[in-house]
Order: structure tokens, then sequence, then C-alpha cells
């Protein structure tokens, strides 16, 4: 994964042991009167002008982020799930062979009193165990709301009540040179305060990092020292408002080489709104293929600007073909904002459902136009759509890597991790199960089987059967049926 041939994108995630760098600074935008004496006297809400002081910011923030603590079971290797070795062994023996729990180290943001924490999907995603340790010191368990992956972010709730919370900013009034403050809990040191500048807004490096196409990318990049621990800190302005969560670092050692990045609030809003409230994403989509506006592009399609994003393509009976937008267009602001390139259109049309009505400024033939398009999901619909309740299947799906699907010898695949009591584990399915196809269609993501199970759930057929067909680690290939029926 490597980028400009010399450095990674890393999300901030592994606990190790190194020395941190602090800075501190503050904007030049404070009220100041002076008195006879020419001492300067400050308001309570300026910052000092006179030097370089980030306490208020660092104050207001330090106790309002956590520190997570995860803990995750590996699974015994392939060939002792095999009930052949189960046999002539006994029961549990592949058990026995279980390595020791793995440990993480993150940060988290309370954005709520009762107990709301957002955080990045990497910092918990797989964990079995979440430890949520406060500035003050308590310990709590914390429990998954929802997860992102698209957009990295999960959130997590603790019982308690009465917590210190971190206010929203607002990320699109972020200046490129403006000072930041990244809090969070690098190397396991707690409380750790950071400072730096804004160095870039809508950036993307999915290049570097995971990749997917579908992953909404608008990153602000710093010069913030984070680390790995930090990951879903909180990346505040001098006023101490929440702007961003912090991510990724731009680095070849895996430690902090200069650049960070951090996930906009305008994002992160959103996507915890969605899942405290419907414990999924709302996803909305215009319905096109584009590029990226390069001088090479603008001098072969006659272009006359150099931002927007160049649409290649218009899929049919989509929300951009409804709202006349053509292959060809140059989109330039969504709802009179500026679009200077990819990531942020991502970033813009992220920030809606499914259902609402945005106004799209399009150049076409040298004049620009303002059109109105009603924004779709991905399956076509204005439908808010709500979570799947996997909760009577007893179990977890993982999605494989590139390196798994070579081991498996496989396209596609999903594997059943954190299996408890349900219907899979009363079908016979065991843990570390690869599913390939349910109902004869190929499943390569959680959203493929989420799409099945709905669909399933919801025909009028008086039995709902799931006919599961994957494999095992040791290659041995299973059929499975699991009734759903009530």
């Amino acid at each position: 994964m490597k980028m400009k041939h010399v450095s990674m994108v890393l999300p901030i995630l592994l606990l190790s042991v190194g020395a941190i760098a602090c800075g501190s600074t503050t904007r030049g935008d404070a009220s100041v009167t002076h008195n006879e004496s020419e001492e300067a006297v400050y308001t309570p809400t300026s910052y000092r002008s006179t030097g370089l002081d980030f306490t208020k910011a660092a104050e207001s923030t330090v106790n309002a982020v956590v520190s997570i603590r995860t803990t995750t079971t590996p699974k015994s290797s392939g060939r002792f799930n095999d009930p052949f070795f189960e046999f002539f062994f006994g029961p549990g023996f592949g058990q026995r062979q279980q390595q020791a729990p793995q440990s993480g180290l993150g940060s988290g943001v309370i954005i709520s009193q009762d107990g709301y924490i957002v955080t990045n999907n990497h910092v918990i995603e797989g964990a079995d165990k979440l430890e949520v340790t406060l500035n003050d010191k308590r310990t709590f368990n914390g429990r998954v709301v929802g997860a992102d992956p698209t957009t990295d972010l999960a959130l997590v709730k603790i019982e308690t009540e009465n917590l210190p919370i971190v206010r929203f900013g607002n990320s699109d009034d972020l200046k490129i040179g403006e000072w930041v403050l990244a809090v969070g809990n690098p190397f396991g040191l707690t409380s750790t305060v950071t400072a730096g500048i804004v160095s870039a807004k809508a950036r993307r490096i999915s290049d570097g990092m995971r990749g997917s196409k579908l992953d909404i990318e608008s990153f602000i990049q710093t010069d913030a020292a984070v680390n790995p621990g930090n990951s879903g800190g909180a990346l505040v302005n001098t006023a101490g408002e929440l702007v961003g969560i912090n991510t990724a670092i731009f680095s070849q050692t895996g430690n902090y080489a200069g650049y960070s990045f951090a996930i906009p609030v305008s994002i992160v809003g959103k996507v915890i709104a969605d899942l405290r409230q419907y414990g999924t994403v709302q996803r909305a989509v215009m319905g096109i293929a584009f590029q990226e506006i390069t001088s090479e592009l603008a001098e072969s399609k006659k272009l006359d600007v150099l931002e927007g994003v160049y649409v290649a393509e218009v899929n049919d009976r989509s929300a951009a073909m409804e709202a006349g937008v053509q292959p060809g267009d140059v989109i330039t602001a969504i709802n009179g904002r500026k679009i200077s390139n990819g990531a942020a259109l991502q970033e813009q049309i992220g920030r809606y459902n499914p259902g609402d009505t945005i106004k799209v400024t399009i150049r076409r033939d040298g004049k620009e136009q303002v059109v109105s398009m009603t924004l779709k999901n991905s399956q076509g619909s204005t439908e808010i759509a709500k979570a799947v309740d996997f909760t009577s299947l007893g179990a977890g799906f993982k999605e494989l890597s590139d390196a798994r699907k070579k081991e498996l010898n496989t396209r596609n695949g999903v594997e059943v991790v954190g299996l408890k009591d349900g219907k899979f584990k009363d079908a016979g399915i065991r843990e570390g199960f690869v599913i390939l196809d349910i109902n004869n269609t190929a499943v390569s993501s959680v959203n493929d089987i989420e799409r099945i199970f709905d669909h399933i759930t919801r025909s009028g057929n008086e039995r709902k059967v799931m006919f599961i067909t994957g494999v095992y680690p040791n290659g041995k290939l299973m059929y499975y049926a699991v009734d759903l029926s009530e």
C-alpha cells in the first residue's frame, strides 16, 4: 500500500512504545483590551494573541476524549475445527490450541452526556470486548451501537450519565493554515494534546489505505502529531470545538512522519446520527461515474474549467438522469458549495439521505446551469433503510482480505465470526466458516448478506430459508440450510 513510492497511509490503532511530539499555539483572532498600565486584559471568550496558548481549547476537550482498549480472541487454526480431529482428540481440542487474546488501543470522543462515543471502525472491528477508560480513570464496558466501514466510523455506548462532551464545530469553516489540536492516547499515553495547522482539505488517501471505490473520503490533512493509539481521537479548533476524528497517518515507519488525516465533522455528524437513529447509514447516491479533471482531460474534452468533476457516465433511472445531468457535464457546486474534486463531491453527497432534494450546479458547453436533483439509495428508491437484525442468526460477519481469498482460492466470500447460540449454530455452522453464496447468489460483503437476509425475511413465502454454500479453512466445502421462519 505504498504512496508516492516512499510512504504508507496507515490507520492509527496499534499500541507500541515511543516518544511524543507536542506543540501549542492559537489563532490571531482573540479580542484584547488594555488597561492604564498597558497590560493585556482578555475577555472570557478570547485567547491570548501575544503568545502561543491552547490551554482553553485543551481544557475543554481532554476530559471528553476516552481510551478504548479492545480484546480480540484469535480463532484456532482451521484443521482443529475439523470433526475428524475432534473425534480422535476430543471436543474442545481446537480451543486448547488457541493463541492468547490480542489487545489494541484507540481513542474515542464523548458526544452525549448519556455515554455515546464516536470512534473509528478500525478501532473496534472484530473485537470481542471493549474497555472504555475516561480521563478521570473510571472504566466501563462498551458496546458497539453501529459501525460504518465506508467512512471508518463507529458509535459506542457506555452506561453512565453526566459525562463531559465535545461540542461539534463546523469543518466547512476550517481554513488552510488554521491551527488545530489533536487529542488522544498515542502509545497508551492518556490525554495527550498536540497542535498543528490544517495542511489541506478534501484529501483522498484510499489508494494507500482501504482503496474501495465506495469509500467516502474527504479528509482534513494536518501536521498535528498523531501516532498509534490516536485513532478515533478528537481534532478540535482553537475554540475547543470538534472539527474531525483522527483516523490515519502518512508514514513509512508506522509512526508519525509529518502528516495526519481526520474525518471532517460534516461527515461524522451525519453518520453517527444515522447509526443512532436507524442502526445503519442512509447513503444517498447521484447515480453517476465521474473523473477528476486534469489538464490532459480538459484539453481532450475541450473543458474551460479545471475544478469540479467530469461526468463520465449517467446511470439509467438514476437521480442524475431524472435531473437532466448528461455525460460531459462538469459538476461545480452542490447547494452553492464549491466542488473542487471528487472527494469534495463525495463529502457533500454523504451529508444527505435518500429522498433529499439538492441543487446541483453543472457546466455544459461553457455555460452554467442549476438543476434540482432528488437523491436515491443504491437500490434506486428514496426509502429510508433500517438495519437488518442479525440477532437471531447468532453470528457476526467479516469480509475477506485479498490475501485470505487467495489462500482459500476464491474470488468472494464472507467469514462467520463471533458465533453464539442462534440459527447458524443450530444449522451446524461452525466458527471460521466462509460463506460463498446464499440462495445461489454470490456473497462478497456484509451488505450482500444483509440484502439477501432482508429479501428472504420480507418475502411472502411461508418457509423462509437461507441455502448456504461455503468452505472451511481446511478446504472442506459444505452446504447448510438455515430456517429463518419464526
